[in-house]
């Protein structure tokens, strides 16, 4: 996946219009790519706009709840246990 397309929605969805975040943001997005793809066996689709969007959401939120004792929020969860089931833990391929 463009970690540069990511981190633009992110900032966009975050209201952050300045650099000085990006590094800290893309330490995130980077995390998240590695935790779908190497901890949850999924194959991301760099063309997929419904991947790309559950990335978003999820580092948006990442970032939005660095120091928080709250889950993840339903509406990520059902996303991400969709897209786990659609891809089959990576063995199915891309959608």
């Amino acid at each position: 996946m463009d970690e540069s397309t990511i981190l633009e929605l992110v900032k966009c969805r975050l209201g952050i219009s300045s650099t000085v975040r990006d590094t800290y943001l893309t330490q995130i997005i980077k995390g998240i790519l590695v935790e779908l793809e190497d901890e949850k066996g999924l194959v991301l689709d760099s063309a997929s706009p419904y991947h790309l969007m559950v990335v978003v959401d999820y580092s948006t939120w990442r970032y939005q709840n660095k120091d928080s004792a709250a889950g993840l929020p339903r509406h990520l969860q059902f996303r991400l246990h969709n897209l786990m089931i659609h891809l089959g833990g990576g063995t199915s391929g891309t959608v």
